[in-house]
């Protein structure tokens, strides 16, 4: 054996040594409750990590900028930002990596939570190129990728089961919300409404152990400054509700225009996947125009949200416009605005489109806070109403819009309040969020980052049996052991074959094993036992059609939906160019979506 060799057998050895140890002396809750605390503290170090690259990319890009005039260098950056992302992941990372949180969806409904061991640093630093870069996406659902995936790691390596895996999935991704914002009840809320999973006893104390963790290591490392400051500009009031309910309306429909256009602009770039460098060519030309055009998309944009949080002049609100051909024009503040809102989401499309990594989250808070002071800049304009706080109400359209986006009103509500100490604006949040949610909910029934999944039917959702449904897979419930008879074939035969098959179908399949027809064992008694018609009927003639047939990439719901509607027993199975695959019993799917149903039940 080589050196080398030798060096693994004794790592293996130790480490087997380990895992028997914790095995006979550490119980597995308590173990659990470990795991968590150290998947808390490993995001709120990437957290960190992910964040100073960006500001020292930025600094070092940019500290030379005149505010007073356009600076063309904005044409370049973001375009050389994609270009070496995507350079790193098509060379060092070599897998996809984009939309992060729909990834982590993925795995938890389709992939037994197992996200690949590269998620836990590819994101950090492909997102910290594009964002420090101009990219004009989030760090956020980067980083909540990087968290779940550590969970995930981190439970596999210890050998934990696949419930297990699933709440370190759930910790990594709640740990990476709170350490990031320094939010902890925001974490915890997040990962319940966004990924899905189950509140019970036994994930409740491990996920919050991770959102504690890393928000107190975030304090350790960053400080006690908030990403975002505010301060109250006057007390809300009970005759500031109708403001509150239309800014809600508003915030739904925004988050309605932000969902349909990226969507759009992602049905586009995927026209181009094959040829990356018209990606890069059309997706970078639109990123560096649009932030020529308007500074504020450079970037995450946090430092022009923290202008309008904590503006009180129109001095300190025109500085958005700073750096861009709007300029000294303060009387086109609305018009400008206005522009930002709408090009966003194009922004954030081109970055991630053109080859860069990035997330919604940071747009969609960025686009709150725009349409809500938009909102109040045009009320108080015209005199729609009673006097509204612009810069609350720009805190306001931060949750409209993210629960919108996201249809997690709790997670817009509690984020906003924990990272600008809004918590005096606490019912007019709970007004906005709620109201957004209800206006994109009538159009968009998922989330952006649950609407794909959804359309593909791999979506996990809170409803138990649906859940159950999506975790299950068709192929394994597939009977391939099967006898089957060409259409050709005499009675004398086809019985030879019923006395060695183990099911009451034999399917009648030509030469390319195309399903004709089946023979029902129970229908032919009469005369299958009847020697001297044993030549006289040929399968083709025994043979009855299925009362339905099903594709192997049906989803599970769907399957039980054929089951219901044609009380059949059983059913044939045929791949996607029509060829016979197996049987599906109805018994046995039953039999494992009971078994299914009462693990998830436990606690």
């Amino acid at each position: 054996m080589t050196a080398s060799g030798l060096a693994d057998s004794e790592k293996q050895t130790w480490f087997h040594r380990l895992l028997e140890w914790r095995e006979r002396h550490v119980g597995e809750r308590m173990f659990v409750l470990v795991l968590a605390f150290f998947v808390g503290l490993f995001c709120a170090v990437a957290a960190y990590v992910l964040h100073w690259i960006i500001n020292q990319i930025g600094l070092l890009l940019t500290s030379s900028f005149n505010e007073k005039t356009a600076n063309w260098l904005y044409l370049v950056y973001p375009v050389a930002g994609i270009y070496l992302t995507s350079l790193f992941v098509r060379y060092v990372v070599k897998d996809n990596i984009s939309h992060g949180i729909t990834r982590i969806l993925y795995a938890i409904s389709s992939k037994r939570s197992r996200l690949r061991g590269h998620n836990c640093w590819s994101s950090v630093i492909a997102s910290a190129i594009t964002i420090g870069f101009g990219g004009s996406v989030g760090a956020e659902a980067p980083i909540v990728l990087t968290g779940s995936a550590i969970g995930s790691n981190l439970g596999r390596l210890f050998k934990m089961d696949r419930k297990v895996v699933m709440l370190l999935v759930g910790c990594g991704a709640a740990g990476a919300i709170a350490g990031i914002f320094k939010a902890p009840i925001a974490g915890l809320v997040f990962t319940l409404e966004v990924l899905m999973i189950d509140l019970t006893m036994a994930s409740l104390l491990p996920i919050l152990i991770s959102c504690v963790t890393a928000t107190c290591f975030t304090y350790i490392f960053s400080g006690s400054t908030s990403l975002f400051t505010f301060s109250l500009d006057a007390q809300w009031t009970v005759e500031r509700v109708p403001a509150n309910i239309l800014l809600g309306i508003a915030c739904g429909l925004i988050s309605l225009y932000f969902i349909r256009a990226m969507t759009v602009c992602e049905d586009m770039f995927a026209r181009f996947k094959d040829r990356p460098y018209v990606k890069l060519a059309i997706g970078g030309g639109m990123l560096s125009l649009l932030i020529f055009l308007f500074p504020s998309l450079f970037g995450e944009g946090y430092h022009d949200i923290n202008l309008l949080l904590n503006g009180s002049t129109e001095a300190d609100w025109n500085g958005i416009m700073h750096n861009s051909l709007f300029s000294g024009h303060g009387n086109m503040l609305i018009l400008y605005v206005l522009l930002v809102v709408l090009a966003k989401v194009f922004a954030t499309s081109a970055t991630n489109g053109g080859g860069g990594c990035g997330g919604t989250f940071a747009p969609s808070l960025f686009v709150g806070c725009f349409g809500g002071f938009l909102f109040a800049r045009i009320w108080n304009t015209y005199e729609i109403g009673v006097y509204v706080p612009e810069k609350n109400f720009a805190l306001l359209g931060m949750a409209g819009v993210m629960s919108g986006v996201m249809h997690a009103p709790l997670t817009g509500i509690f984020l906003i309040a924990e990272i600008t100490g809004g918590y005096a604006l606490l019912l007019p949040l709970m007004i906005v969020s709620v109201c957004s949610y209800l206006t994109i909910i009538i159009f968009e029934p998922h989330s952006i980052y649950g609407m794909r999944l959804a359309r593909q039917g791999k979506l996990i959702t809170h409803h138990t049996d649906h859940a159950v449904l999506t975790l299950m897979s068709l192929d394994s419930v597939i009977e391939r052991e099967y006898t089957g008879v060409t259409p050709d074939m005499e009675l004398g035969a086809i019985v030879h074959k019923i006395s060695r098959s183990r099911n009451s179908f034999l399917p009648v399949l030509d030469a390319a094993g195309n399903l004709l027809g089946e023979i029902d064992i129970s229908k032919i008694r009469n005369v299958m036992f009847r020697i001297e018609l044993y030549h006289h009927f040929k399968a083709s003639q025994l043979m009855t059609q299925p009362e339905a047939t099903l594709r192997d990439d049906l989803p599970m719901t769907e399957v039980m939906k054929v089951f219901d509607l044609t009380h059949a027993d059983w059913l044939p199975v045929l791949d996607g160019e029509g060829h016979f695959k197996g049987y599906i019993s109805r018994q046995r799917v039953y039999g494992m979506y009971r078994k299914m149903v009462a693990d998830m039940s436990e606690d």
